[in-house]
């Protein structure tokens, strides 16, 4: 007991000794100024290096940003011309298919009699619209052909005051003679042709007439192909399109007026 009293005595001793030894040095104002402002230049250059890596790794993210934004639009355009496309072709497909316009909106359409309003004559006429034939014919009796100053004309009588009635006698200048082909028992009718203006509702036109005896037929007047053609189309299923009331010379005209026919007559023709 008496050994470990001494020895812990002994030990005690060594350590305070030891202890007291040590001595603290005590640090300078100006050495702690030093080593605060060298920590502190430290931590600003790190700061300042973190600071440039961030900006880098921001830049880098903003061009990367700005790249997806282009690959985006342009996913979205392509996305949205396709369905675009993709719309008007389910448009075709539900669309019946559209007709070509027709090439009757521009003409006359006539009735298979009309009544034409002559200028030439004064007069108007029950007419018949016929396909089935190529010229036009006017009814005149009593035609006479002559000249004045070298020129053919004709002198004729048309019943514009009635059957029963004395015809009226005009003169015209001859365009031309065409032959008629008649039945195989019967010579050609080699007729004079008049030039006339004519109108028919609302609508002028012109053509040549030629005269011939028609007293035996039910239409004192009749309009063949040549004066329908690039003008007129005829519905046979009807009759007075343009009105039941004889045409007079104040109806109004359009200004709707055929070319003047420039096709010779199949026919023999001479003058």
């Amino acid at each position: 007991m008496l050994k470990q009293v001494i020895i812990l005595s002994v030990t005690a001793a060594l350590i305070s000794g030891c202890a007291s030894s040590e001595k603290i040095t005590p640090v300078g104002s100006e050495e702690l100024s030093a080593n605060l402002a060298s920590s502190q230049s430290a931590i600003i250059e790190a700061i300042n290096a973190q600071c440039i890596s961030s900006a880098s790794e921001i830049q880098s993210l903003s061009t990367e940003v700005n790249e997806l934004k282009l690959h985006i639009t342009d996913v979205l355009a392509k996305q949205s011309k396709k369905m675009n496309d993709d719309a008007v072709a389910l448009a075709q497909l539900s669309e019946p298919p559209q007709c070509p316009e027709s090439v009757v909106s521009d003409k006359i359409v006539l009735g298979e009699v009309e009544h034409v309003f002559v200028d030439e004559l004064k007069a108007s006429f029950e007419t018949r619209i016929d396909t089935g034939a190529e010229s036009s014919s006017l009814d005149a009796r009593n035609i006479v052909l002559f000249e004045r100053n070298g020129v053919q004309w004709v002198r004729f009588d048309v019943m514009t005051n009635g059957a029963d009635q004395p015809g009226n006698t005009f003169e015209h200048k001859v365009e031309r003679f065409v032959r008629i082909k008649q039945d195989s028992d019967l010579p050609d009718d080699r007729r004079p042709v008049i030039h006339a203006h004519l109108k028919i509702g609302q609508y002028a036109a012109e053509t040549d007439l030629n005269l011939t005896d028609r007293s035996h037929l039910e239409f004192p007047l009749l309009l063949g192909r040549k004066f329908m053609k690039d003008i007129a189309v005829v519905d046979v299923g009807q009759i007075y399109i343009h009105g039941k009331q004889p045409q007079t010379e104040s109806t109004k005209e359009s200004t709707k007026e055929s070319t003047k026919e420039s096709t010779k007559e199949s026919t023999n023709e001479a003058k």
